[in-house]
């Protein structure tokens, strides 16, 4: 009736309003949703290749000519590839990864005064990721499928799956062995002092090599995902 007092507590009371449970705004969604993987940090295929052409550059001017004209082209290799990227709007770390890296290779050999110096820092490399293989799948926590997942943003929950740890165990084995190769085969150039010989293997372990890796992690993990998606 009009006039009689409205009781909040009856349930012909009006209703309360309950605050609606925060939600994430847009922006957060979209930041989310735009979080890039780690192969879209490292600028995809094109920056891998980016950060690895000075490299390629020294190998085959010192081949040509003499140590100073190819620690030069290097440099120069390195600037160029940079310019590249800026005029195409391209991400500059992988650009800017591999200039330092050939800085570092080029200083070693400029104060060395020998060619074979600008390997050095890459024998080093390959025996630190060699050990770090060899080390994470020791501890259960394989590089091949840590890396693997974090270049695919999915996550690292595959280590609860027993077959998928066994998987990503032996591709990281596999790996070890690249690395390990690179280490015993460039290492002996390295101490005869072959330089032309060590940058030929240079390039010849180099993409051949980690594609081979790549290929086998790739069959191993498919192997098996096969019966789970059987099942």
């Amino acid at each position: 009736m009009a006039g009689e007092p409205v009781d909040h507590e009856s349930p012909t009371g009006p209703i309360p309003v309950v605050p609606a449970a925060p939600t994430d705004t847009p922006d957060e969604k979209q930041s989310e949703g735009n979080m890039p993987t780690l192969m879209e940090q490292m600028g995809g295929i094109s920056g891998i290749v980016a950060s690895t052409v000075p490299i390629a550059v020294f190998v085959v001017a010192n081949v040509l000519f003499e140590l100073q004209p190819a620690l030069i082209a290097a440099l120069v290799a390195g600037v160029l590839v940079a310019i590249f990227r800026v005029v195409r709007k391209q991400p500059l770390q992988p650009a800017i990864s591999g200039l330092v890296g050939v800085g570092v290779c080029a200083f070693i050999a400029y104060r060395t005064g020998e060619a074979r110096g600008f390997y050095l820092p890459g024998l080093l490399y390959s025996a630190g990721l060699c050990l770090a293989f060899l080390v994470s799948i020791a501890v259960r926590w394989p590089l091949a499928g840590v890396i693997w997942h974090g270049i695919n943003g999915r996550g690292q929950g595959w280590r609860s799956d027993r077959r998928m740890l066994a998987a990503y165990s032996w591709a990281s084995a596999l790996w070890a062995l690249v690395f390990g190769a690179r280490l015993v085969v460039q290492g002996w150039l390295y101490n005869a002092d072959e330089e032309t010989w060590l940058g030929i293997a240079r390039l010849a372990m180099g993409y051949p090599l980690i594609g081979v890796a790549i290929v086998g992690t790739i069959l191993a993990v498919r192997r098996a995902e096969r019966p789970a998606k059987a099942a």
